[in-house]
């Protein structure tokens, strides 16, 4: 069966058996160091002779919720409490000298 060779750097960091089904697992090392995980978007792209696998960079709503605030839900807050937090978080960074 052929073998995939991933290519960052110009240096393999990994291999990929591809399947009869035309599938490719894609190793840990090269997860860990795109930031993939479940759902993760990739790329292939052709640049100057090689195929380059890349992460995409597109993010789901889901995705940026994620981030933000984890796994649990936000706790909800008024636009009056937006706005002071928000003037408290300024005021702090201007009296440590940080604009």
């Amino acid at each position: 069966m052929p073998r995939l060779t991933v290519v960052m750097c110009d240096m393999a960091i990994a291999h990929s058996k591809l399947t009869r089904q035309g599938q490719i697992s894609v190793p840990s090392e090269v997860r860990r160091r795109l930031g993939l995980g479940p759902g993760s978007v990739i790329e292939w792209v052709e640049e100057g002779g090689q195929v380059v696998v890349r992460h995409s960079g597109r993010h789901s709503s889901e995705d940026i919720h994620k981030a933000l605030f984890g796994d649990g839900k936000p706790e909800p807050v008024s636009f009056e409490e937006m706005k002071a937090s928000i003037g408290r978080h300024v005021r702090g960074r201007r009296a440590r000298g940080r604009y």
